[in-house]
């Protein structure tokens, strides 16, 4: 007997389990740390001062949007328009700028035909960015007999960087812009070379060339034009000082919003919980940013920025670290989305999941106040499709299958989390903002969000597909189109960029009325495929978040203008 117990007793010999090899994505530290824990601990109040000269600016600009317009004002009104909304402060003055552009499009209606080319091109872009659908004949009129543009326009460097910026609001089949773009870019090209003595607009050409207005981000193309609004002598010094004003004081906002999500993030334990991620949550922040950086958003935001920090988690997991049993095994939970799922996962897949079932359960609670928790259910299930998404992308991996590019687009334009993002960033604004519907319509995979899905996607995979192929990653747009049709890497990527562009034509076609949804809830959708353009400009920058990313934070978040 004591034989037997000794014998049983006994610990059984240990078996020689081997760790997984995973793949090593080497991605660098956060670049910030706990820098903005500052703004939690001492954060900066607006004085009275500050706010009583704020809204005396508010209400002088908006007594001069209020005048009524004629033909001999109408040049004014539309540069004082163009700059408020370059300078980021239109947000304060939707309603003046819709009536006045409203009286402008009767102008157009009424055919004023000796506007020269800054002009016509300035009203174009400034009725289509509001939602008409005004004609681009107009152009018409500044071509030739031989159905080329006037070769005198060469010498009218405003005109042609104001017709530039117009053809960045085309849709399909306006072959005027087309060729107006051709033109406009080649001369702006030879004003670079030829060393404009106006060396401020000629730094206006150069900033245009590399992003339009159409793409660029509000926040970053203010604090670029109000550099620029300063050196012009004719400029408006109420609204510079305004747009200053109006800069710092949504600057000290933001700051203590990144705070509370620092404060969050650290107590999360990131950097030891999950070492093999990117630690990006002040870019994650930025991402939120460039959906909404207005006040009134200011729920959204935070809301917004958690959900990408974590889904960043969750796509290093599947990309950069899980084998395929514990990738299957997250994915099924997710799909369950149930807290005692979480038994059945690996222990570094834990807290990933965790916070991510609590995260949901937060927003539905505070939501619940508002009568709109209803929003929480098809953000989860957003996120649960893109998480299968993930899957079917591992599922190809592990079995090395590269599919045709169609099938890949598919999935990939799920994974690519464009389809996930606009409908969370819907959740966290304002009850009367959004609509029941709207999120019917989001979650559909209308044109809109189908176009900004195909313009992330391709421009991931452009810049992106050799560094993952590098480490170990399923077969990249780039490789499915190459193998399918036997074409080089060069020959896909000029492919992309036609996709590309029929994307952009499709997102401003649907910009124009009669609208899907309200155009506010357009421009969430629109600002996400601006960010994912300015992300993937100069490579990855979110991946690689120490050099061009890092300088755009700052001049957001870190750096105020001086008054």
């Amino acid at each position: 007997m004591e034989s037997c117990l000794s014998v049983s007793s006994a610990p059984p010999p240990k078996k020689n389990i081997q760790e997984p090899v995973r793949p090593n994505a080497n991605f660098h530290k956060s670049v910030w740390g706990d820098h903005f824990l500052k703004y939690a601990s001492n954060p900066e109040q607006i004085n009275d001062g500050v706010d009583k000269q704020h809204k005396q600016l508010k209400e002088e600009l908006r007594k001069k949007l209020v005048v009524n317009v004629n033909i001999e004002r109408a040049e004014e009104q539309l540069k004082l328009i163009d700059a408020i909304q370059r300078l980021g402060v239109a947000y304060h003055f939707r309603t003046e700028i819709a009536s006045v552009l409203n009286n402008q499009l009767e102008l157009w209606n009424n055919k004023v035909d000796d506007d020269d080319l800054y002009l016509t091109s300035l009203r174009f872009r400034l009725l289509r960015q509001q939602g008409y659908n005004v004609s681009c004949a107009v152009f018409e009129k500044f071509k030739n007999i031989d159905g080329r543009f006037n070769e005198c326009l060469t010498d009218d460097v405003r005109g042609l960087l104001s017709l530039y910026e117009s053809t960045h609001m085309r849709v399909h089949k306006e072959d005027i812009l087309e060729e107006a773009l051709e033109f406009t870019v080649a001369q702006l090209e030879q004003v670079i070379k030829s060393s404009l003595s106006d060396k401020v607009l000629l730094s206006q050409v150069v900033h245009a060339l590399n992003i339009p207005i159409r793409k660029s981000l509000t926040r970053l193309e203010a604090r670029y034009f109000i550099s620029v609004y300063e050196q012009d002598k004719s400029c408006n010094e109420t609204l510079l000082k305004f747009s200053k004003l109006d800069f710092n004081i949504l600057q000290k906002l933001h700051q203590q919003e990144v705070a509370d999500l620092t404060l969050w993030w650290k107590n999360l334990n990131v950097s030891e919980k999950v070492p093999y991620a990117r630690d990006r949550l002040v870019e994650c922040y930025f991402w939120a940013l460039a959906e909404y950086f207005e006040p009134q958003y200011s729920r959204a935001r935070k809301m917004s920025g958690k959900i990408t920090a974590l889904i960043s988690l969750i796509d290093d997991t599947y990309d950069s670290y899980g084998t395929f049993e514990e990738l299957a095994l997250f994915t099924d939970a997710a799909q369950r989305w149930d807290i005692n799922a979480i038994d059945q996962l690996p222990e570094y897949m834990r807290p990933i999941f965790r916070e991510l079932i609590y995260l949901y359960n937060a927003m539905e609670e505070e939501l619940l106040n508002d009568g709109i928790s209803y929003r929480v259910e098809y953000a989860k299930q957003s996120v649960i499709q893109m998480i299968t998404a993930y899957n079917d992308e591992a599922i190809w991996y592990h079995n090395n299958y590269v599919p045709t590019f169609e099938e890949y687009l598919k999935v990939a334009l799920v994974s690519s989390g464009y389809r996930m993002l606009p409908t969370n960033s819907f959740v966290g604004m304002g009850k009367t903002e959004v609509p029941h519907q709207a999120f019917d319509w989001v979650s559909n995979n209308p044109l809109m969000v189908k176009a900004s899905t195909i313009i992330a996607r391709l421009d991931n995979d452009k810049v992106g597909h050799e560094h993952e192929q590098d480490r170990g990653h399923v077969a990249s747009g780039v490789e499915c189109y190459m193998k399918q049709h036997g074409a080089t890497k060069e020959e896909a990527v000029v492919e992309f960029n036609k996709r590309i562009s029929s994307a952009w034509k499709d997102i401003n076609q649907e910009c124009l009325h009669p609208l899907p949804v309200p155009m506010h809830l357009l421009e969430r959708v629109l600002n996400l495929v601006r960010f994912v353009t300015l992300f993937y400009k100069n490579g990855d920058m979110y991946t690689n978040s120490n050099t061009h990313m890092k300088e755009f934070i700052s001049s957001l978040l870190v750096e105020s203008i001086p008054s």
